[in-house]
């Protein structure tokens, strides 16, 4: 029995979670792009990132939900150890753009922040990803671009790239990963 339960053990950690929902991924790049248009019509820079700031509770929200479903439907645990390192990698990133948030609009930099948010975001999709299917670590890579991108631009893009990145880049790798691997 100890050795069965060190082979399952070893196969569960050497797996890859395939609980990325692409749908999920869909769902928040479609309300991304929504929010793309909302915040590009507010009238300070303070009201557009309070709008993105709704849709950073709101997404996680959406795919938490989206992978239990998908974890569920496919009877697998969402925690187990390709799980579990997938969260472990992908948290820090997310924390530190959580906190650099405050500072950056406090010391008065909040243009810098969506350039910050795309370079984290990509940098926790990258590393949680090395836990995933192929495709995510990629997707990844296509935010930290996107970062360099809002880092180095007017300020007058930063809603529109954060539309085409949180919006087109989960869009366009959620359908592929939701056609591949089960939702």
């Amino acid at each position: 029995m100890d050795n069965l339960a060190f082979i399952r053990n070893t196969m569960e950690a050497a797996g890859s979670f395939t609980a990325v929902s692409g749908w999920g991924m869909v769902a928040i790049g479609i309300l991304a792009l929504i929010v793309a248009v909302m915040a590009s019509q507010m009238p300070s820079e303070t009201a557009a990132l309070n709008v993105w700031l709704a849709a950073a509770i709101l997404s996680p929200l959406m795919m938490i939900w989206a992978m239990v479903q998908k974890a569920r439907a496919a009877k697998m645990p969402l925690l187990s150890g390709p799980g579990r390192k997938f969260v472990l990698s992908f948290s820090p990133p997310i924390f530190v753009g959580a906190v650099l948030t405050f500072v950056l609009y406090r010391a008065g930099f909040a243009v810098a922040i969506p350039g910050v948010w795309l370079l984290l975001y990509g940098t926790a999709v990258v590393a949680g990803g090395a836990f995933s299917v192929k495709i995510v670590p990629v997707m990844g890579l296509g935010f930290m671009a996107a970062g360099c991108i809002a880092l180095f631009s007017p300020a007058a893009w930063n809603d529109w790239i954060l539309g085409a990145a949180f919006g087109g880049l989960h869009i366009a790798f959620g359908i592929p990963i939701a056609r591949s691997h089960g939702g």
